[in-house]
């Protein structure tokens, strides 16, 4: 599920138009990788916090360039889960928050931008230990280190805590430390597709009434 958000037209808190030529020394048409890198630290440095008080996880942070704006990414957990009610008011604080450090100390993204907040389909690696411990009960696939070799094995999750994961296999069951393991995929099972939530799948509804206010900018 992902909300576009409302910091989407070409101007700041107070009504000001943001700047739109980019920072110094860069192309109109698109900013260098470094700048993109050194933006993105800073959109950490602003949306963790806020990301954390609310009670959640920032998974992911990312900025692209689409067309003459930039898209900024944020993904969000929680034990439980996100639901959608959740990622709004995530992406509310969050937008606020971007406002006010602009308000503070100039441009965090230059230009215009978009924002969108979602929580994790089912396509995102388990890479860290609370990863595994939320997918419980889930199959999934992984390639799992050894003295004679890497071998990919495919089990259910039994249990994870901050040291290692227990995976249920056709062979039995079989603990293995998180340094022994490669990131894992959940593997979608058809025939429970009914237990599968749309969070999921990363639902695309739009919860936000400035994606009205975007396209009449557009046109």
């Amino acid at each position: 599920m992902t909300q576009r958000g409302r910091a989407t037209r070409p101007t700041g808190p107070s009504g000001r138009p943001r700047r739109s030529d980019g920072p110094r020394g860069a192309d109109r048409g698109g900013a260098p990788r470094g700048d993109l890198n050194a933006r993105k630290a800073r959109l950490r440095e602003v949306i963790e916090p806020v990301v954390t008080a609310n009670g959640y996880d920032l998974e992911d942070l990312s900025v692209s360039r689409a067309g003459r704006r930039h898209v900024v990414r944020v993904i969000v957990d929680a034990d439980g889960g996100i639901n959608l009610d959740a990622v709004a008011d995530v992406s509310r604080a969050v937008s606020a928050a971007l406002d006010a450090a602009e308000e503070a100390g100039g441009d965090i993204v230059a230009g215009e931008y978009q924002l969108e907040v979602s929580s994790p389909g089912v396509d995102r690696p388990l890479t860290l230990p609370r990863h595994w411990r939320r997918n419980a009960g889930r199959l999934v696939k992984v390639t799992v280190r050894g003295p004679e070799g890497d071998r990919q094995v495919t089990g259910r999750i039994a249990a994870a805590d901050d040291e290692r994961v227990a995976l249920e296999t056709d062979v039995g069951r079989a603990e293995h430390p998180y340094a022994e393991l490669g990131p894992g995929r959940v593997q979608v099972e058809f025939h429970r597709l009914d237990e599968v939530s749309d969070e999921d799948f990363g639902d695309d509804t739009d919860i936000d009434d400035d994606d009205e206010d975007l396209e009449d900018e557009e046109r």
